[in-house]
């Protein structure tokens, strides 16, 4: 498999949804949300892109560093990478359908199995978004974590006892998810939780539970008060709200504010293993990547994600040694300039 063929498969299956652009930066699909892009003016999308790009690689080599140790574990399973598939759903309005809600993800969570990490799982207002994960977990032996949308208390309990049962290893809710506005017309309202409301649920699963859509550091707190495991910071890929910073603009604020108390997570803009390098320099434990495995999917199946996800880590790999890291599970910050280097 080559990235040229895989790119231009994915962007014939795609046609009208997604045009594989060699820079996926949210401009040519500003607004197309139903679609790939990001909300309104797409301000959000490129947010994540532009707060990346506001850090660059320090090199270095007149050091002792001879390998990269990429592999890092997390919710108890050993990864070759801190690099997860993001949970994605609604394959038919934002992707175009020429894959079934279920082939999609169960093409995500082997692809990321594969190579060595774990795929994440989403809900939407059909229940075979929610099912078609849960089924493509269970079927990797319970190497993923199912994603809820934040719905009313009861309907959360019963999806995580779900999860539960289907052996996955963690499971969360994307609270970033509370404005969907297409959950409130299938008659599934969504909305935000209250501290208490979110400690209600994390006492009602033995899993350890991920709070997504983190963008403050007050809101870290919070999280981990209630007792979270780990939480994303994600801006939801700048699907939900137009204008909010990039995920890589708040994260050193949300570190300084609860390191330690947690697994912290980072979601939006990856598409270089250099990327996923400046998010752990930046204080991530590990990186989801979304829109780039979309590519992988309709352009190669499983194999395609696998292929795309193993690209990041070696280049991940790369960018250790050029920098002196020798693991993933110590980056230090001093190997990132801020852009432009004074």
């Amino acid at each position: 498999m080559d990235l040229t063929t895989l790119r231009k498969k994915a962007r014939e299956e795609l046609k009208g949804y997604c045009r594989v652009c060699p820079v996926c930066d949210g401009r040519a699909c500003a607004g197309e949300a139903p679609g790939m892009g990001g909300t309104g003016t797409g301000a959000a999308f490129g947010a994540n892109l532009q707060a990346l790009c506001a850090y660059r690689l320090n090199m270095r080599t007149l050091h002792g560093v001879r390998t990269a140790d990429t592999t890092v574990n997390l919710f108890g399973r050993e990864l070759s990478m801190p690099v997860l598939a993001a949970p994605m759903t609604g394959v038919l309005y934002n992707m175009g359908g020429r894959l079934s809600e279920e082939d999609f993800i169960r093409t995500i969570v082997a692809g990321a199995k594969a190579a060595g990490t774990l795929g994440m799982s989403g809900d939407g207002a059909d229940p075979a978004m929610f099912d078609s994960g849960l089924a493509a977990i269970a079927a990797a032996g319970g190497h993923g974590v199912p994603f809820i949308k934040p719905r009313a208390q009861e309907a959360v309990k019963a999806l995580l006892k779900k999860a539960q049962a289907a052996g996955a290893v963690a499971a969360g809710v994307d609270v970033d998810g509370a404005g969907l506005a297409v959950m409130a017309l299938k008659g599934q309202p969504v909305s935000p939780k209250t501290p208490a409301e979110l400690a209600e649920l994390i006492s009602g699963t033995t899993l350890p539970f991920v709070v997504k859509g983190i963008m403050t550091p007050d809101e870290a707190r919070l999280a981990f008060d209630a007792g979270a495991a780990a939480i994303v910071v994600s801006n939801h890929g700048g699907r939900v709200l137009d204008h909010t910073p990039g995920a890589a603009e708040v994260l050193p604020g949300i570190v300084r504010a609860v390191k330690g108390r947690g697994v912290i997570l980072a979601d939006g803009g990856v598409r270089t293993g250099a990327d996923v390098l400046k998010y752990l320099a930046l204080g991530a434990d590990a990186v989801l990547v979304g829109r780039p495995l979309v590519t992988g999917a309709f352009g190669g199946g499983a194999e395609g994600v696998a292929f795309l996800l193993q690209k990041l880590r070696a280049e991940l790999a790369s960018a250790m040694l050029l920098t002196g890291t020798a693991s993933v599970r110590e980056v230090s910050p001093h190997i990132l300039c801020p852009n432009p280097c004074g």
